[in-house]
């Protein structure tokens, strides 16, 4: 299956080196020695990056590939003047082997650094830290060390959570775990919420993100104090590995510190507001943008509070919000949906609400006509948080799961699969966050359903309440009228 490739980056899954231009094949030939890999790079034109698709080192975003890995080698290339290529693989003993092997010019995929892995690859200097994790569910016992784990505990094969139980072994004889080559690390935490697996042990970073999704997950304890991830390189010639050092020092500790925040600092700050907080911001920010709302939704034929629910779950109906991504303004608009939108300045609370009302009334256009409302609604949400090829992705397998495609209840079910390599692989956009855009989704319907209350069964205020917005059209004879379904949070 062909993954979506980025304007100017190229994303492979073999990369087989006939690429070579006629220059470089000289270097290579018997008459002449063979020349430093980092003088190859250069001639060939492209940085070959082995990878892992995971929300900690790249994956398809709405605008495009992304992750903390991909914009640290994208920064790199950029500084040798080469394009970059990414090689996506299924684990990390992968991305060592085609480090080793030459399919990859060096291997950024969260890869700590191990005593067994030092013997097979050079690690740059490191990049970050992580700690790993003894995860297990809430409603369960707390161990408090790893001889009170006597339920099943699984972890990643070959990765260094398995290094670290083989160690721990020697103090707690009575240990046993599973290692399991069929799935990752994100999918192990989501057995372990579902009471399909006891525990299992995940860095630090991942088992944050998961527990967004997942709050009934839980930390028992730190396996190790904190563990070092690096960038592998193919033992013996450092020419290549010097460079990168070079570019690390020039990028600076305080770029690398605000390249980690962009990716990994909104886990520990966002969280979805309680019906308390909403209700007060109902009272104090709403009306000083409800009649845009209501414009910009009768405009674009949607429901004012649903487009609102949109604006509070983005940005708590905050103007000047900036996410760590870069992403601005009520409406959390990125700045390519600005320039395809047109809109001038992004914090412009009147511009946003009407370019996110128009981005939404486009991207509900452009999904088949066979999805009836209100699918059609929960399923556009979707794809303003996630991208329209995820969900498109995500419609796909839920056809090969026996579900309907056009029921959102059938694509929700199937979005936290596309986290899941064993699917992922299977479709043309590769990994994302369905996790993510279940909770967002689950949310603004959430948040839809408490303004509709507020707005209606309460009342609003008489400074409140502008004039209401028309009357839509009655639904013709045998046409499907929008429903209002309850949230499954409430």
């Amino acid at each position: 299956m062909k993954r979506a490739r980025p304007p100017t980056d190229f994303v492979l899954r073999w990369a087989p080196w006939v690429l070579l231009s006629g220059a470089v094949l000289l270097t290579l030939s018997t008459c002449s020695p063979r020349a430093p890999i980092l003088q190859r790079v250069k001639a060939l034109g492209v940085l070959r990056v082995a990878t892992l698709n995971s929300p900690t080192t790249y994956y398809v975003g709405p605008t495009g590939p992304t992750g903390f890995e991909y914009d640290l080698a994208r920064g790199m290339a950029d500084d040798l003047g080469l394009k970059l290529e990414v090689l996506v693989l299924g684990t990390a003993a992968e991305v060592i082997d085609a480090v080793r092997s030459g399919r990859a010019h060096l291997g950024a995929s969260g890869l700590a650094l191990t005593s067994s892995r030092e013997k097979l690859v050079r690690f740059s200097p490191p990049i970050r830290k992580v700690v790993p994790q003894l995860v297990y569910r809430a409603g369960m016992p707390k161990p408090k060390d790893l001889s009170e784990v006597t339920g099943r505990l699984t972890v990643v094969a070959g990765d260094h959570t398995a290094e670290l139980l083989a160690l721990h072994k020697q103090q707690f004889s009575g240990l046993a775990w599973q290692e399991t080559g069929e799935v990752e690390a994100e999918e192990l935490l989501f057995q372990v919420a579902n009471e399909q697996l006891d525990y299992t042990v995940a860095n630090s970073d991942l088992v944050a993100i998961n527990q967004r999704y997942y709050p009934q997950l839980r930390v028992a304890f730190a396996l190790a104090q904190s563990q070092d991830l690096a960038w592998a390189f193919a033992l013996g010639d450092d020419s290549l590995y010097d460079a990168a050092v070079s570019y690390l020092r020039r990028l600076g500790s305080k770029e690398l510190v605000r390249l980690r925040d962009r990716h990994f600092g909104h886990v520990a700050r966002v969280n979805y507001s309680g019906a308390l907080t909403l209700a007060g911001h109902v009272q104090t920010r709403l009306p000083r943008y409800r009649r845009t709302f209501e414009a910009a939704a009768a405009q674009f034929g949607l429901d004012w509070r649903l487009l609102a629910a949109v604006g509070y779950q983005e940005s708590n109906w905050d103007p000047e919000a900036v996410s760590p991504t870069g992403v601005r303004g009520l409406m959390q608009i990125t700045t390519e949906t600005a320039a395809f939108l047109e809109i001038e300045n992004r914090l412009d609370p009147i511009q946003s609400i009407y370019g996110g009302a128009r981005y939404l009334q486009q991207l509900k256009e452009r999904l088949p006509p066979e999805i009836k409302e209100p699918d059609r609604t929960w399923m556009t949400l979707a794809a303003y948080n996630m991208g329209l090829g995820h969900l498109l992705d995500a419609r796909a397998l839920a056809g090969l799961h026996d579900g309907d495609p056009t029921r959102w209840v059938d694509v929700r079910g199937v979005l936290p699969l596309l986290t899941q390599s064993k699917w992922f692989s299977k479709t043309r956009h590769g990994y994302a966050r369905g996790h993510e855009a279940v909770a967002y989704v689950d949310n603004i319907r959430t948040y839809f359903d408490m303004l509709t209350w507020m707005t209606e069964a309460r009342g609003a205020s008489a400074d409140d309440a502008p004039p209401p917005p028309p009357e839509p059209e009655p639904a013709k004879k045998g046409q499907e009228e929008p429903l209002n379904i309850k949230s499954p949070l409430l």
